[in-house]
């Protein structure tokens, strides 16, 4: 809960963690992995979603997570990316789950429903530019979005104007039920959200056609928006916009608890991921990158990005005692980058949702709770 410049909580975690490494070895089964979970995370920095599951014995799951599972699994098959795009990553349940992170009460069920269908586009679109598409293509493709073209689109291989297609028909659906729920004309604001992500990813994909190594602040500038989170956590706003509606557009502007969210879901993104982005040759990541331009070791810039995490948390924190801010840009800010650190912290939870991640996905979503 710090913000800069308190020192006295800093002594005290550093008093606190000392003293629970010491006792570990001296409680009960139980006792010993709650401190070894708080020493890894903190509490509050951590998805609020799975702390239940492990604190409360017994815990009524909402019923209506089957239904919008269906409504997502229908809504995935009908785009026939798996034929289209075969290309791309089938991660529909990963993102539910990290939807849920944002938002898991019972009311928030259309927050989770625009969260998933945007991180799931978001993700083809990541591997479109990442994996699939020349330079050329590439650049086309931003272009297209950028100006929101349907025009340009036409021009574009197949598989380019099928996801074109797809985020067209997503944006106008946001928009029109936005306008429709809340008076809020929302459609600049999304197609924009669109354009920033492109833009973010043609900038990596400039990178590495050239064989440019950015700066670790070069990297840092364009990641934050390439991790997609920025977006969903705008678009979710529009879904709940009862409580911004006297404050928009300004209110997602002025605040900068969406750049520290996406700072913490990209490094989180970083610390989980780099061997499998390397090992398909993709530019440096932020370890990477500062362990090539400062010329340190690995471990010394995997402990840089975790400090970089730390004092986000403590921006965080200050951003909160603004109260100037909405509960719900607060609540989704913070939630994204807990769930970020949950996705994240034993490898890459979406890429490859096994062990961990997995048993997480089945205890929170899959499993009822036996009441």
């Amino acid at each position: 809960m710090a913000i800069q410049g308190e020192k006295i909580l800093e002594e005290a975690k550093a008093f606190s963690s000392e003293n629970l490494k010491n006792v570990i070895g001296k409680l009960e089964e139980v006792e010993t992995k709650q401190v070894q979970r708080s020493l890894e995370v903190p509490l509050y920095w951590r998805m609020e979603r799975i702390e239940a599951r492990n604190f409360i014995d017994f815990y009524a799951m909402d019923d209506s997570n089957s239904s919008v599972l269906l409504d997502l699994a229908k809504w995935w098959r009908e785009l026939n990316f798996k034929e289209k795009l075969s290309f791309s990553r089938d991660r529909l349940m990963e993102i539910y789950f990290w939807a849920t992170g944002l938002s898991f009460e019972p009311q928030y069920a259309k927050c989770r429903i625009c969260f998933t269908k945007y991180a799931c586009l978001a993700t083809v679109v990541d591997d479109i530019y990442d994996i699939y598409g020349s330079l050329e293509e590439l650049e086309c493709f931003t272009k297209a979005v950028i100006r929101w073209d349907v025009k340009a689109v036409q021009e574009l291989p197949e598989y380019m104007r099928v996801m074109f297609s797809a985020i067209l028909d997503f944006t106008n659906e946001l928009a029109q039920q936005t306008l429709k729920d809340h008076g809020l004309d929302v459609l600049p604001y999304i197609k924009e959200q669109w354009a920033i992500l492109c833009r973010a990813h043609i900038t990596e994909a400039r990178w590495f056609y050239g064989g440019q190594i950015p700066t670790f602040d070069e990297y840092i500038k364009n990641a934050w928006n390439s991790i997609g989170s920025l977006g969903g956590l705008v678009l979710v706003c529009f879904v709940e916009a009862d409580s911004i509606v006297h404050q928009f557009p300004n209110c997602l502007k002025d605040s900068q608890l969406f750049y520290w969210s996406s700072l913490i879901t990209r490094l989180s993104n970083d610390l989980g991921t780099p061997k499998a982005e390397m090992e398909r040759e993709d530019i440096p990541k932020a370890v990477q990158s500062y362990t090539i331009e400062k010329g340190v070791s690995e471990e010394k810039a995997r402990n840089h990005v975790k400090d970089l995490i730390s004092n986000s948390w403590k921006k965080i924190n200050e951003e909160i005692l603004d109260s100037r801010f909405s509960r719900v840009i607060v609540n989704l800010s913070k939630n994204m980058a807990q769930t970020a650190q949950c996705i994240y912290q034993h490898g890459d939870g979406v890429g490859t949702s096994t062990g961990v991640t997995k048993d997480c996905i089945v205890s929170s979503i899959l499993r009822p709770i036996p009441i």
